[in-house]
């Protein structure tokens, strides 16, 4: 009779015991900080180290300022134009790669993915370089052409992963049955790495959303993003008004990730 590698007593089995632990550990880590700036945003004190009793006075103010929102517009704009833009050249890269694959494929990936590998300090200053070259006015366009080169590799690496699972049988029998090059893309490929598309998307709206350093260095004197607006808080001190945008758009993405689970939910035949 085998022996039971899981049995009670191995190591195995008792690092599977400290498994939970494991991860209530690193989920505390995690979301206590979130949950300090939900607590101090109702605060009654500027000071986000003193609780001086509840209010919602920083919501009311929150909402009258109109800078904070119009810091949010600008990064939810430039967010979704430069995971769209991403998204595009993303898919015709891995798209052109995948089919092709020209000479020196393997430097050309390398350079394809090159911007998500340096820092982006060094992007910034590279691009604050290349745009005064070109003598662009900076602005929202200086922000999504930047945002747009440094959130291509995610979606590119995502839909190349994708396309190299695909079985080719597909494609090949739609060309069979005479369909064109561009339509078995339209109606077989492009259907089947939608999922990596979107995930591309989806990470490449949150890097855009959530960038400093680049947009520092590219924005213009009337163009402030949401990111900016709350660095250059730190030299004034962060109220709790900060706090409450950051609940909000906390509030927000908890009920997008809840209807996404629930429309991804498989239904039951009834």
């Amino acid at each position: 009779m085998k022996k039971n590698v899981l049995s009670a007593g191995t190591p195995r089995a008792g690092r599977f015991r400290l498994f939970p632990f494991y991860i209530g550990f690193i989920l505390v880590v995690m979301y206590i900080p979130i949950l300090l700036v939900i607590i101090y945003s109702f605060n009654q004190s500027r000071l986000s180290s003193v609780w001086s009793g509840f209010t919602l006075s920083w919501y009311a103010e929150l909402f009258r300022d109109r800078s904070m929102f119009e810091a949010l517009r600008n990064s939810l704009v430039l967010g979704l134009l430069s995971s769209f833009a991403a998204a595009f050249i993303g898919v015709l890269g891995a798209s052109g790669m995948a089919r092709a694959r020209p000479p020196g494929g393997t430097v050309m990936e390398f350079l394809s993915i090159l911007p998500i590998m340096t820092p982006e300090i060094i992007l910034g200053m590279t691009f604050l370089a290349f745009f005064s070259l070109l003598a662009l006015p900076f602005g929202m366009l200086t922000l999504v052409i930047a945002h747009t080169a440094y959130c291509v590799p995610y979606v590119y690496l995502l839909v190349k992963a994708r396309l190299a699972g695909l079985d080719k049988s597909y494609v090949e029998a739609a060309r069979i049955l005479g369909a064109s090059d561009m339509r078995a893309f339209y109606d077989i490929t492009l259907p089947l790495m939608l999922p990596a598309v979107v995930s591309g998307m989806l990470i490449s709206f949150a890097m855009s959303f959530d960038d400093v350093i680049i947009s520092v260095f590219v924005t213009g004197v009337h163009t402030n993003t949401l990111p900016i607006k709350i660095y250059s808080q730190i030299k004034t001190g962060v109220t709790p008004k900060t706090n409450a945008l950051c609940t909000l758009l906390f509030a927000l993405t908890l009920i997008l990730c809840l209807v996404s689970a629930a429309l991804a939910r498989p239904r039951s035949n009834r």
